[in-house]
């Protein structure tokens, strides 16, 4: 419902916005870019979805390798009992425990295109359990805002957008965006946690945040041993050779229990083009609507008024060029990452600026694109506090970023 709202508001703003550069200011291009918008938008929706749709025959199938070679299985055992107590609904050892902790493993890692197609098969495993098809269930909301808060161990992607804008360090935003990041995850667990009214106060719980929180600080402290040189190879050979070790390891699994590997990977290969085709109408849906906002120079007005207030207040406003990634974030995240650029090729990639956009970039993931491709791939359409929650996160991981941006780089 919340999503269908702001899906009209976009629409409208855009409208109202128009109109009123036509009128007031003779901008006689307007409505001919919003029409523009609609076009570009709709295509790159398509294009999109067309090219998620290798990854997910791709990950379908190893995955049930994994599945079927008992892998998965046991791996989940090993975060069970954290995903038993905050998916208390979800039965004890359903097949969805060992598709969200790949989906979650490839997120912490920044490995996008291996996360997506494992949290689909997450989300359709989800389904599966879910009494009213066309509402999201409590596991799937869960699930869905552990993955938008976008926990981010190894931000290698934005690492490497700041090495090509030209960074003499490219990985100095590497320790506020693991803080940053870790900060949303919390709060989007805590806000979903409260909504669905979930106990985080036992030992087993806190036993699992307080390692995770040990091992994040055992990660910084090796890491600032290194030079930027070194913690950009460490973290790309790191991050590959985990993933590597993740598919042969399935391939062995299977082999061990006479499993037949090929046609097992052809069996779950063939749900990938069926769950790239049906995300097409959602994403494309989304996508317009962001493209329609932008075009029309809401967004901007957005910023400028944002920064109005914020300098009314006495608030120091240096922070206010990162605003449009961050305001980008939780609605796309390519526009989120040409908004980071754009910051850095106008302010400089070592800029106070520069370094808070990437910052925000890293801090959580995209949560309307993840509601309107994850959603969409199993025909849900009554999110209930999904939204909400996934936008709390997103707020929080903000926030904290900018925050940290000034503690780190101010």
């Amino acid at each position: 419902m919340v999503l269908n709202y702001i899906w009209i508001a976009f629409f409208l703003i855009a409208f109202v916005v128009a109109l009123i550069k036509l009128i007031f200011f003779q901008d006689l291009e307007v409505f001919s870019n919003l029409m523009n918008a609609t076009f570009d938008y709709a295509k790159t929706g398509f294009e999109i979805s067309l090219g998620l749709t290798g990854v997910l025959t791709l990950w379908l199938g190893l995955m049930k390798i994994g599945e079927k070679g008992g892998m998965v299985k046991a791996m989940s055992k090993v975060i069970g009992p954290f995903f038993r107590r905050i998916f208390p609904t979800l039965p004890k050892d359903h097949p969805a425990y060992g598709s969200m902790m790949m989906n979650i493993a490839a997120n912490m890692l920044g490995l996008d295109n291996a996360a997506t197609p494992m949290g689909l098969k997450a989300m359709k495993e989800l389904q599966s359990a879910n009494d009213k098809k066309d509402t999201a269930s409590n596991a799937q909301i869960m699930f869905l805002v552990l993955n938008t808060s976008g926990l981010t161990i190894i931000p290698v992607s934005i690492m490497v957008y700041r090495a090509e804008m030209g960074a003499a360090n490219p990985a100095d935003i590497f320790l506020p965006i693991l803080l940053a990041t870790f900060f949303s995850t919390v709060v989007g667990l805590i806000s979903v946690a409260i909504a669905q009214k979930i106990n985080l106060f036992n030992r087993v719980v806190m036993g699992y945040l307080g390692g995770l929180s040990l091992f994040i600080g055992a990660v910084i402290y090796g890491l600032s041993l290194l030079n930027r040189e070194e913690i950009r190879t460490v973290s790309l050979l790191t991050a590959n050779i985990i993933l590597f070790s993740i598919i042969v390891t399935f391939i062995v699994m299977a082999v061990i229990r006479k499993v037949n590997v090929y046609e097992s990977f052809i069996e779950g290969a063939k749900d990938g083009f069926f769950i790239a085709v049906k995300i097409i109408p959602y994403l494309i849906a989304i996508l317009v609507g962001i493209g329609v906002f932008r075009a029309a120079g809401a967004m901007e007005v957005l910023t400028d008024g944002i920064a109005w207030v914020i300098s009314a207040a006495g608030l120091n406003t240096d922070f206010v060029g990162a605003l449009p990634t961050a305001l980008m974030k939780p609605l796309s995240g390519s526009g989120a990452r040409g908004m980071m650029v754009d910051a850095m090729s106008l302010h400089g990639a070592d800029s106070f600026i520069g370094r808070i956009a990437s910052t925000v970039q890293g801090a959580t993931d995209t949560t309307f694109y993840v509601i309107a491709v994850y959603f969409g791939s199993v025909g849900v359409r009554k999110t209930r506090h999904a939204v909400t929650c996934g936008l709390i996160a997103d707020f929080s991981g903000i926030i904290a970023a900018i925050l940290l941006g000034y503690l780190f780089f101010g």
